[in-house]
């Protein structure tokens, strides 16, 4: 092969991306075999809501699908503020700032505003949520504590290493709207939930904290999850006491069962992306190992075990012979320190591979790692890349990759020798995908 690992491996990756885009998955659904077109038709309105990082992708694919029927759809959809532009009937509600994944009070207003639209629907109006990845922090409804308070308890449960399931157990039990409770405010005909999953096992009630789905989490659940990780005392005493009022049956749980007219569909995923981007690595040449989108853990230890399939493929030619492409899906937690630096679980990972290969065990090989939706941790990249040549730009300026890995400051160290990968919201969010690739 003559072409550029580098070059392949984003190739490679921009293929997982393109294949979850919203605009064809809206348009495949809602030309599909299903009930929704025919609802529609016979609706005196739709009502679109939602929130997600594809949500303005969604909108505007929703309304292009559903193009001879526009008069009747209005509505509002949560996006982070850098998504938000003008449609024709949906607007866009800027519910948060850039690279931050925190519950904001613009993000509250959108949510309130929801409820009030869903609850003044009539007999002959119908529904369309509009749901995918970030779609928990966007469409915050703090139940019985504060605004600060939910912020708050987001952030220790980011910097534990809370898993997407723990931390959406904690949040449903903190909202108005999470845990099916959108889907209950809605007093119309029918309500479709249109979904981009951005969790392993794409379950309904954790994406985006299930606003339309039924949950089987509890308020002792949600009260275990902060004991699992020490955080009662860290909490505020709002958020623990009413915790602690749920769980000892003082207050209305969390939906259990959804209404027979909500209709959840899951249009895109990380199984998807995966297997676009197999696809087109065997286009380049290369044979495949496609290692599934059920991958969780800690960052550093998914990277380890990475980089022994790396030396294994080298080696020995197992579980492959190079040419090789490795793809990993699913996505990985990282716990901070007290004082961390500036990065992301993706950047982590890159950062993990190298300092575990060295300068000669990356001979050959280039290591990609980037979220499908353009945003890695509280940074403008969507991930790094790393190949052969990226030890030699590290001992030039002289960085050190351990330093940097303990302090998990991957983002100063990448950008300072072109490592990023840049891409912008990509507007949609299908959890991680990270290209290897052996030569």
């Amino acid at each position: 092969m003559t072409r550029s690992l580098s070059a392949d491996a984003l190739a490679i990756w921009h293929a997982a991306v393109d294949a979850v885009r919203p605009g064809e998955l809206i348009a495949a659904y809602v030309r599909g075999d299903g009930p929704f077109r025919q609802v529609i038709a016979k609706a005196k309105r739709v009502l679109v809501v939602g929130a997600g990082k594809a949500g303005a992708a969604m909108g505007e694919a929703l309304e292009t699908a559903l193009a001879d029927q526009l008069d009747k759809v209005t509505g509002l959809v949560n996006v982070p503020a850098d998504a938000a532009r003008p449609l024709k009937r949906i607007r866009l509600h800027a519910a948060r700032p850039p690279a931050s994944n925190h519950p904001t009070a613009a993000g509250v207003a959108g949510a309130e505003e929801m409820l009030a639209l869903l609850r003044g629907a009539g007999s002959d109006d119908v529904a369309v949520c509009l749901l995918s990845g970030g779609g928990s922090a966007l469409l915050p409804g703090p139940d019985g504590v504060s605004l600060e308070d939910k912020q708050t308890i987001t952030r220790l449960l980011h910097a534990s290493g809370a898993t997407i399931r723990e931390m959406n157990a904690v949040r449903k039990h903190l909202s108005r709207v999470k845990g099916g409770r959108l889907a209950q405010a809605f007093a119309g005909r029918e309500l479709f939930s249109l979904i981009i999953s951005d969790v392993v096992g794409d379950p309904l009630d954790v994406i985006a904290s299930g606003p339309t789905a039924a949950d089987p989490s509890t308020f002792a659940d949600a009260l275990a999850v902060l004991d699992r990780y020490e955080l009662q005392a860290k909490t505020p005493q709002a958020v623990v006491e009413h915790l602690k009022r749920g769980a000892a049956g003082k207050m209305p749980e969390t939906l259990k069962q959804m209404p027979a007219n909500v209709h959840n569909a899951i249009l895109g995923n990380n199984v998807l992306a995966l297997r676009s981007a197999a696809a087109r690595a065997e286009e380049l040449g290369y044979c495949l190992v496609n290692l599934g989108s059920f991958v969780e853990g800690e960052t550093r230890h998914v990277a380890v075990a990475a980089a022994g399939v790396i030396r294994s493929i080298r080696a020995d030619g197992l579980p492959l012979a190079p040419p090789a492409c490795l793809l990993i899906g699913g996505e990985t937690t990282v716990t901070l320190g007290s004082n961390p630096g500036k990065g992301g679980r993706n950047q982590e990972f890159v950062l993990a591979v190298l300092s575990k290969l060295g300068e000669e065990g990356m001979r050959g090989v280039a290591v990609l790692s980037g979220g499908t939706d353009g945003e890695d941790g509280p940074t403008d990249a969507a991930g790094a890349i790393a190949d052969e040549t990226t030890w030699g730009e590290l001992t030039r300026r002289g960085l050190d990759v351990g330093s940097h890995l303990d302090r998990h400051d991957a983002y100063p160290l990448f950008d300072s020798i072109g490592g990023l990968v840049r891409t912008g919201l990509t507007e949609t969010n299908v959890m991680d995908v990270r290209v290897i690739l052996i030569r």
